[in-house]
């Protein structure tokens, strides 16, 4: 990536929460920068926010039960929302959700502000709220998220595996928007990561402006259902 192309680039650190409109034709690259992180996002239409990521039609549209380049996501109105353009990584989780309050609690212990002050434990659920609410957006709002850079698979009997030490340090991944999403995100730990420590990574955050938006697409024409919904995301542009 040119470094004069980017228009934006933060550090958001382990435990942060961020949300923002990914604009039409924008690259977001997130990069986990110590190895192991994970950043759990949702996805909406920035101008009609009762449209939302569709995790299980964008898997089952795509045939897939992880997600690397190539990939869309998909609305629920058929529309695509982002996708994945570049990813160094290779696998990123559909399934996990996020932890609420209790079940960090269960997992890490309380690990309380009146204690640990901004070192305190946070959860995925109340993350992501907080952000929703910056964008009038409440409880009921609440999506299934994706949760990148972490690999989980699925046996033949459906059993979850979580793979630890997936993401390697500087590993990322690049989402282009082809409309105006608005991300919802936070860097937390993956619900089935095993340790029993409270640690979450911090990651890179840099927007830019794709130099073709056209070629962009057509790196994502992967799928026939792709090439639809990306007929459907264009009708409602015009």
């Amino acid at each position: 990536m040119n470094p004069t192309s980017v228009l934006r680039d933060e550090i958001l650190p382990g435990g942060g929460h961020l949300s923002f409109i990914l604009k039409r034709g924008q690259i977001l690259r997130m990069t986990d920068i110590e190895g192991g992180a994970n950043v759990s996002l949702m996805m909406l239409n920035a101008h009609e926010k009762s449209e939302r990521l569709n995790l299980p039609d964008t898997l089952k549209g795509q045939h897939t039960a992880r997600l690397t380049a190539g990939h869309c996501f998909y609305s629920d109105m058929g529309r695509v929302l982002a996708g994945i353009t570049a990813d160094t990584s290779g696998w990123h989780d559909p399934f996990g959700g996020v932890l609420n309050a209790a079940e960090v609690a269960e997992k890490y212990g309380q690990g309380r502000y009146q204690e640990l002050r901004n070192g305190f434990f946070r959860n995925g659920a109340d993350n992501l709220l907080v952000e929703m609410g910056k964008w009038d957006l409440n409880l009921e709002d609440l999506l299934m998220v994706v949760n990148f850079f972490s690999k989980v698979s699925v046996d033949d009997n459906g059993q979850f595996t979580f793979h630890s030490g997936h993401s390697q340090p500087g590993s990322y991944v690049e989402l282009f928007a082809p409309m105006d999403v608005l991300v919802v995100l936070t860097a937390l730990q993956h619900p089935m990561d095993p340790s029993r420590e409270y640690a979450p990574r911090p990651i890179q955050l840099s927007w830019r402006q794709a130099e073709d938006e056209q070629a962009m697409i057509n790196a994502l024409l992967t799928r026939p259902e792709n090439s639809r919904a990306f007929t459907n995301t264009q009708l409602f542009a015009l």
